[in-house]
């Protein structure tokens, strides 16, 4: 990591990596689109934005970032997955498309638009004790929903039916919402803070 700048990459495959990269930038990351496995190699953390999980998975097979990806987790790389990025770091994907895989790191399982489809997006307010006040106002897109979640998760957040939308473990975090589209930069904060511990 240069000086206190960190170099942080969104996966630019697809979906709405662009949003994430103004968030970063706005904070004070060197914040660069990741396509292809020398990219990965060059930055100090990840987000997986949302998008299309099915695709992203395919995609990322096909530009040869798929094991990559699992390496630099493992290896303890700090990530931070939005609803389809939260799907990607999950060990089990209910409701799959034929053939989908995950990389895997969050042990939790997830399951695919739990809520439905577009026209049931939705927005309300969670409480996340962690991130402190005020509540984050969440925005959820076809989104998913975590199920299961593992002795080493924390729970972040829980709709008030006490479904989970945000969890974290040591260095990776994944919401169902999207904060890059609201004002809120708690999460992409936590991330970078995780950067800046490691």
């Amino acid at each position: 990591m240069a000086g206190s700048r960190p170099k942080v990459g969104v996966l630019a495959l697809q979906g709405d990596f662009r949003e994430h990269l103004n968030v970063l930038r706005r904070l004070g990351a060197d914040a660069v689109p990741v396509r292809r496995p020398a990219e990965l190699d060059d930055v100090d953390g990840l987000v997986i934005p949302g998008g299309e999980s099915t695709v992203m998975d395919k995609l990322s097979r096909a530009f040869g970032l798929r094991d990559p990806l699992i390496a630099r987790i493992s290896a303890g790389m700090p990530v931070y997955g939005t609803c389809a990025g939260l799907i990607m770091l999950s060990s089990e994907v209910l409701d799959a498309a034929q053939g989908q895989q995950t990389l895997g790191g969050l042990d939790v399982t997830v399951r695919r638009n739990a809520f439905g489809n577009q026209n049931d997006s939705f927005e309300t307010d969670l409480e996340t004790p962690e991130l402190g006040l005020p509540p984050v106002h969440a925005i959820f897109i076809r989104a998913p929903v975590v199920t299961r979640v593992g002795a080493a998760v924390t729970t972040l957040a829980t709709l008030p039916d006490g479904r989970v939308v945000a969890v974290e473990q040591g260095d990776l975090l994944g919401t169902a919402f999207h904060p890059e589209v609201t004002n809120d930069t708690r999460f992409h904060r936590r991330l970078l803070e995780r950067i800046a511990a490691g």
